[in-house]
């Protein structure tokens, strides 16, 4: 049923390009054909030249496939098999920011037919200030506000207070019903912006503590310690730590293991690298603002113990460099269970991409890996939890600019031996927060494909899954070397009765065995 679904959603997809955005397979592969070189300048491909691309095939070759072992006990020699991959061990996601946002029934229809197609992973909105607009009112169920119908009548969405803000319930629930990997995004988050809500010092700072703090200027404030702080603003300091941990253990008490990962604290590599991760403090003078004291480790430790154990834990960062690495080191050795190192790749400057093109050193071959080499010290694996790859112009050159770059950038990526999943940021172009660029999705705003959704859907749907008929060996088994993933196996027995069977392919040997 799913095949049926992938192929009449591709077909459908399809049929939205005319001939002038069609872009040929070609144009996406490695090589020096004319189309590519009217693409890509020549220094680009200088650095994307044939000996990185043989070494990134060999490392696919090595990290995301493994040998399959099937025991057939009562087939003879020569029999033929049927083996078709049907989901990836890899994770391949986006956002789910903008469910039923997108003004209409067809643009939301194919916005939601791409998990479970293209994304098998789905990254959930819990940012705190949307998410809890009023004390004690956290947004779990969805209202009026939520639905489709309310959507539609907007005019101008972008300044809707919960824009990319979905109430989360509707998202989980549609996630479960699909199948889809559900990852929550952020519990913790130092940011005045994007996270603390206003109530929060608004509500929770007594008068006489801000007129303290509102008398300092932040320099002035920073030269004290933090006790020194702490005795300033003691019943703010109480009751910042009092509602983040309180956050922490609501979200854990109503999803349990609903969501399977979480990134419990988000950006706190740079406070780390300043110093100002300091043990045993109230207070962290945090780069953002004022934090609790050892935010990070104490966020985790608290997640630690309210999330059921089966749930991921994540931390995830931009600064992808040793105070990062150092960071989760530090953390582990104290004690904090942390499953999943989050690194994000932000191109979101169009002259940016425009460079790369030209062969400018951005995001190059030789950047990646050490960067890669770095993060992998912690000996975690590696989500790319947040990608942005813009168009430098929204025309077909640009676009196509953004498609090989993409590709390549997929491609180098799968093949890193850490690797656990990458997640493509805004999907949708229009629809990502302010500041961030309009033309950096997979679909015009209108979800209309774009050749970067043909691009990441050779590689996810075509070129990375194994399909192929094998043969019973003389001793009974038939083998094969596929992508890692679940499989659906086919046969007949000798009285002509199909079978079919499922096996989980992670390692050399997996299979199954089958008897009389």
């Amino acid at each position: 049923m799913k095949r049926l679904l992938l192929s009449s959603f591709i077909a459908l997809f399809f049929s939205y390009s005319g001939a002038q955005e069609t872009i040929e397979t070609s144009s996406y592969r490695v090589g020096t054909s004319s189309e590519t070189d009217n693409i890509m300048s020549k220094a680009y491909w200088d650095l994307w030249n044939p000996e990185v691309q043989a070494k990134i095939d060999h490392n696919i070759e090595l990290f995301r496939k493994a040998d399959a072992v099937l025991d057939f006990e009562n087939l003879p020699p020569g029999a033929e098999v049927k083996v078709e991959q049907i989901s990836h061990d890899l994770i391949f996601g986006a956002h789910i920011f903008n469910f039923n946002q997108l003004g209409t029934v067809e643009r939301n229809q194919k916005y939601k037919e791409l998990f479970g197609t293209l994304f098998n992973s789905a990254t959930i909105a819990f940012y705190w200030k949307p998410f809890e607009m009023q004390p004690n009112r956290p947004r779990f169920k969805g209202e009026y506000w939520d639905t489709e119908e309310y959507w539609n009548q907007i005019k101008d969405p972008n300044k809707e207070p919960h824009w990319r803000r979905p109430a989360t319930d509707p998202v989980v629930e549609f996630c479960e019903k699909k199948g889809i990997r559900l990852h929550g995004h952020t519990i913790t988050w130092g940011t005045r912006k994007w996270q603390h809500p206003e109530w929060l010092f608004g509500e929770f700072c007594p008068e006489e503590e801000k007129e303290k703090i509102n008398s300092l200027s932040r320099e002035e404030l920073y030269k004290l310690t933090p006790s020194q702080i702490e005795e300033l603003i003691p019943t703010y300091s109480q009751e910042m730590n009092r509602l983040m941990n309180k956050r922490i253990v609501e979200l854990a008490n109503y999803y349990g293991d609903r969501l399977h990962s979480w990134d419990v604290v988000n950006e706190s590599a740079t406070d780390f690298g300043l110093g100002r991760m300091i043990p045993g403090d109230k207070i962290c003078k945090s780069h953002y603002g004022l934090m609790p004291g050892d935010y990070t480790f104490e966020s985790f430790k608290k997640a630690n113990r309210v999330f059921p154990s089966n749930v991921r834990m994540n931390i995830n960062d931009y600064k992808n460099d040793a105070d990062y690495t150092n960071q989760v080191i530090d953390l582990r050795d104290r004690g904090c269970k942390i499953d999943i190192m989050g690194s994000q790749m932000h191109l979101f400057n169009p002259q940016q991409c425009l460079d790369i093109a030209n062969g400018k050193a951005i995001e190059t071959p030789e950047i990646v890996w050490n960067k890669m080499e770095t993060l992998s010290k912690a000996g975690l694996p590696i989500h790319l939890s947040e990608i942005t790859i813009t168009s430098p112009g929204d025309d077909k050159q640009g676009r196509e600019i953004q498609a090989v770059i993409a590709r390549n950038l997929y491609r180098l990526w799968f093949s890193i031996e850490k690797m656990m999943g990458i997640t493509w940021w805004n999907v949708v172009d229009g629809c990502g927060a302010p500041g961030e660029p309009t033309i950096s999705g997979l679909f015009t705003r209108n979800m209309e494909p774009k050749p970067s959704f043909y691009a990441l859907n050779q590689l996810i749907n075509e070129e990375w899954k194994t399909k192929r008929v094998i043969k019973v060996r003389e001793d009974g088994t038939a083998t094969f070397r596929g992508f890692k993933g679940w499989y659906i196996v086919c046969w007949k027995d000798k009285s002509g009765k199909i079978h079919n069977t499922k096996f989980y392919l992670k390692k050399d040997g997996d299979g199954f065995q089958t008897f009389k």
